[in-house]
């Protein structure tokens, strides 16, 4: 049997699933149309064929997601998975922290934000911009209420208008939610 992770690493470690995926070959009609629209255009994930199990659900989670995601203009790419990052980190969702993590060092050319971050935690001390981001994203994620004007006013002092700000809510409020779906339906393991 593997063992469940429970350290975060820039290593996307395999997702299990705790209920069986749609097999694309048995999918019904409705289930492969849902599967039109996943966010990538690899291999469907484990993941997305057990949220295929919906495919209503499926239908509408796939073209919120590449919206949040991957829109045009607003907060750049690597911004919204630092955000994303930062609400896997609260989640302490194992697998999700990891892809964020990967794709933000991609997408930055910089390894260095989330190597300090992995290692040193939420007292990992950033440039102004990252350090704003995700300390917005891990706030948003542990209490909403507690978010207010002052946090509103910091994103704006780093360079923030106000379309980035709002990408920066959806990017991580989405994590907030699909790391609760990862927790429910399966585990990262070795």
């Amino acid at each position: 049997m593997s063992e469940v992770i429970h350290k975060f690493t820039k290593t996307v470690p395999e997702w299990r699933p705790r209920v069986k995926p749609v097999v694309l070959a048995e999918a019904s009609p409705e289930q492969l149309d849902a599967l039109k629209v996943t966010p990538s255009n690899t291999k469907v994930s484990d993941y997305v064929l057990v949220l295929a199990h919906d495919p209503e659900s499926l239908n509408v989670r796939s073209p919120l997601f590449n919206a949040v995601m991957y829109g045009k203009g607003g907060l750049g790419r690597a911004e919204r998975e630092l955000g994303a990052l930062g609400a896997s980190v609260v989640n302490q969702c194992i697998y999700c922290a990891a892809v964020h993590a990967q794709r933000h060092a991609q997408l930055s050319r910089d390894e260095s934000v989330t190597d300090k971050l992995f290692l040193e935690g939420e007292k990992a001390q950033l440039d102004p911009k990252n350090q704003a981001i995700f300390d917005f994203a891990l706030k948003l994620s542990q209490f909403p209420p507690k978010t207010d004007g002052a946090d509103a006013k910091r994103l704006a002092e780093v360079g923030l208008n106000k379309e980035e700000a709002v990408d920066l809510v959806l990017s991580t409020a989405m994590f907030g939610w699909a790391n609760r779906l990862m927790h429910v339906l399966g585990d990262p393991v070795k």
